[in-house]
């Protein structure tokens, strides 16, 4: 297999940025669909929803779920209003259903992050959910979306669990990357890791370690500091590229098992991967220091270390099987761990996570 890494076309952070998004939209055509979260539209400058400027950019509520249904809804709404390019703005959902409707109408696409929750708006592919939010597929989209956008004065003003939801989405990035380039496992884009790919893996590790605590103090009391800038930075392009160009492991195969449940459903995804990753770390019998130090970062962020956590109980074990052979599937990214992966093993590596979890809250 060939070497293969993906980027978005462009990628710009900082404060204000949100006010040149009308100067972007312009180099691809004069009408917009703007998909966005009820929440992220009031970041929107308010000229872009009053005339003269709402007649060619179109402002479209997301409908919350990226499901085929809102996809279709969407894909509806761009062939009736012959739109140039799509807009994505808000979370992961509403960014990762603007990516596949764009590229299923052949459309550049403009992602506008208004948290730092996920890896998604750098990357060539998306989840696709059932409509009541579990785990249906990945889809790849033949390009990276043309522009990522983050204000950080936005950012700053998010809630704070997002941007430490998204600490545990970039948390895993390495440990799944440094696993793919052991096993020659493919990435998300269809080939080998590049070393570029594997070292901002790497690197993505390291500015949480660094920068990650005083980040989330930054975010509590809206500050745009370096600490909060980084920290985006690698939740958001760290990450985005570590993720898709190193490739997928335990931690997100467990997150996609974890879907299975409802009790996990208002648990954000950053935070079922983040425990998606120590139990991948149980898993594949990763050194004590090693496990000491996610699991200390965890707990210093506020992430999930044990099950409860996520709202289940370790006393349910046929729940927990189900997580653990939906995260075993013939195609998960789990295999790129290794061979010999099976849903009983998944299912005692859930429980030694959660009892190093519990052990570490309840001295």
């Amino acid at each position: 297999m060939n070497l293969i890494a993906c980027f978005p076309g462009k990628y710009i952070q900082g404060s204000g940025a949100i006010l040149g998004l009308e100067t972007m939209i312009r180099q691809f055509g004069k009408k917009a669909l703007v998909l966005a979260s009820p929440s992220a539209a009031k970041q929107l400058p308010a000229a872009y929803t009053r005339a003269p400027l709402s007649a060619d950019i179109l402002l479209e509520p997301f409908g919350g779920e990226c499901c085929e249904e809102e996809l279709q809804r969407v894909a509806g709404i761009i062939g009736r209003e012959q739109a140039a390019v799509v807009v994505g703005m808000g979370g992961g959902k509403v960014i990762d259903t603007a990516k596949i409707a764009a590229d299923r109408a052949g459309l550049p696409v403009i992602i506008v992050p208004t948290i730092a929750s996920t890896d998604a708006p750098c990357s060539g592919c998306a989840v696709i959910y059932t409509a009541g939010g579990i785990f249906d597929k990945v889809y790849y989209q033949r390009l990276n979306p043309s522009i990522v956008l983050v204000d950080m004065d936005i950012i700053a003003r998010a809630p704070v669990r997002f941007l430490v939801a998204g600490m545990g989405d970039a948390l895993a990035t390495w440990f799944e990357a440094r696993s793919c380039v052991n096993t020659s496992s493919k990435n998300e884009c269809g080939g080998l890791s590049t070393w570029t790919g594997y070292k901002l893996a790497g690197l993505c590790y390291e500015v949480l370690l660094e920068y990650g605590v005083q980040a989330k103090k930054d975010n509590e009391a809206g500050i745009v500091s370096t600490a909060l800038n980084r920290v985006t930075e690698a939740n958001i392009l760290l990450s985005g590229i570590g993720f898709e160009s190193g490739g997928l492991a335990a931690a997100h195969a467990i997150h996609n098992g974890l879907t299975v449940l409802a009790e996990t459903h208002t648990s954000y995804h950053g935070e079922k991967v983040a425990f998606g990753l120590l139990t991948g770390l149980h898993l594949t019998g990763s050194p004590q220091h090693e496990r000491d130090e996610v699991y200390g970062f965890c707990q210093a962020v506020g992430l999930p270390v044990t099950l409860s956590q996520l709202g289940l109980s370790t006393t349910n074990r046929e729940g927990l099987m189900k997580v653990a052979r939906k995260a075993t599937e013939s195609a998960s990214s789990i295999h790129h761990e290794g061979e010999g992966i099976t849903a009983a093993r998944v299912l005692d590596a859930l429980l030694m996570a959660d009892s190093q979890g519990r052990s570490l809250r309840f001295p």
